[in-house]
């Protein structure tokens, strides 16, 4: 077979504290090439790859080092992310042609992977779709799952604020707070949206670019436990409207992600005199312990309708850098997934 273009999506110029620039600061690269029959192994494995993760935290992949600090025209660095790819040729032999894996592999058409052991292959006995493992049953779903295990302590009855509560992680979480005997207050940016988290069973749901979030807190709280998504002005809001002793388990703050100077919570203090816990985590550390059960339930719930999600398809591996910025200005509705291939 002749060598064919394997295209890539690279990180090309620091996007300091703006948005990333499609075609500048992020661009869509062909100028590689791959012969899927000849090129070398080195007994390891050649993934095609299927689909794609795109994730808010992307955007902290391209902090500065030194060197982009001192030279505008450094070498485009690639950019990796979960994904799902298949076997097209092995020299391992615990992986064979047609076999599907899950790793975090560079955003590009195919890769030679030589540590398989960093592949997990995906048995799929439920028969979900691929891309769920990059969504409900994958990275977002595993962060809400193991965090809500880890430091939720929830009680029947308690309070939930889950913002952002309609993308890939706070929609899972609004169902393991519901499924814990919770009451869930939601928030999400469209009217659409609002609908969806109501769908998943939110008590009260609302658009917070037309309701201030502190309005319906005052009205909804107090606060037993907030899942953090956004930080800034919102997290100001839920440490306000907070229960003494509430947990709030931060795992992202979108709003603060491109801004030029970092927002300041202003009312920290209430930390101490609510006696509230705050925990912030990443989601790899706390995957030993967790990692069994969750896929021993998550896939099965999945498939038997009990978990619900939702997921927003991009298809071409050339509209990469144009999905990653979507995720940060809120026009995915649902888990961004970049289609790369069809089986």
């Amino acid at each position: 077979m002749a060598p064919v273009k394997n295209g890539r999506v690279v990180f090309k110029e620091y996007p300091g504290k703006a948005f990333v620039v499609p075609g500048k600061t992020v661009v869509y690269d062909e100028s590689e090439t791959i012969d899927v029959d000849t090129v070398p192994l080195d007994g390891g494995v050649l993934l095609k790859m299927l689909y794609l993760s795109i994730d808010p935290y992307l955007r902290r992949l391209m902090l500065p080092t030194e060197e982009r600090k001192a030279h505008s025209g450094v070498p485009p660095v690639r950019i990796a992310n979960w994904a799902v790819g298949v076997v097209v040729r092995s020299e391992d032999p615990s992986h064979n042609a047609g076999d599907h894996v899950l790793g975090l592999l560079p955003l590009r058409h195919y890769s030679v992977v030589k540590n398989t052991a960093a592949l997990m292959k995906l048995e799929n006995k439920e028969g979900i779709p691929w891309s769920a493992y990059l969504g409900v049953c994958g990275m977002p779903g595993k962060t809400a799952y193991c965090a809500w295990k880890e430091f939720a302590k929830p009680k029947p009855g308690d309070t939930v604020f889950v913002s952002a509560a309609s993308g890939a992680v706070g929609a899972v979480v609004v169902q393991l707070a519901k499924a814990d005997g919770c009451r869930v207050i939601a928030s999400a940016g469209t009217h659409e949206k609002v609908a969806y988290v109501a769908s998943l069973g939110a008590d009260v749901a609302f658009n917070y670019k037309l309701v201030p979030t502190m309005k319906v807190l005052q009205r909804e709280g107090p606060i037993n436990i907030y899942w953090d998504n956004v930080g800034g002005e919102t997290l100001e809001a839920a440490l306000e409207q907070a229960a003494t002793h509430a947990r709030v388990i931060v795992c992202g703050s979108i709003s603060t992600y491109n801004t030029a100077e970092p927002y300041n919570v202003k009312n920290l203090q209430l930390l101490l005199w609510k006696e509230i816990h705050m925990y912030g985590f990443l989601v790899g550390t706390l995957e030993p312990k967790y990692q069994e059960a969750f896929y021993r339930e998550m896939p099965a719930k999945y498939a038997k309708g009990e978990v619900k999600y939702k997921e927003h398809f991009v298809r071409g591996l050339e509209k990469g850098p144009e999905a990653i910025v979507e995720v940060h200005e809120g026009k995915n509705f649902g888990k961004s997934v970049l289609v790369v291939a069809e089986e």
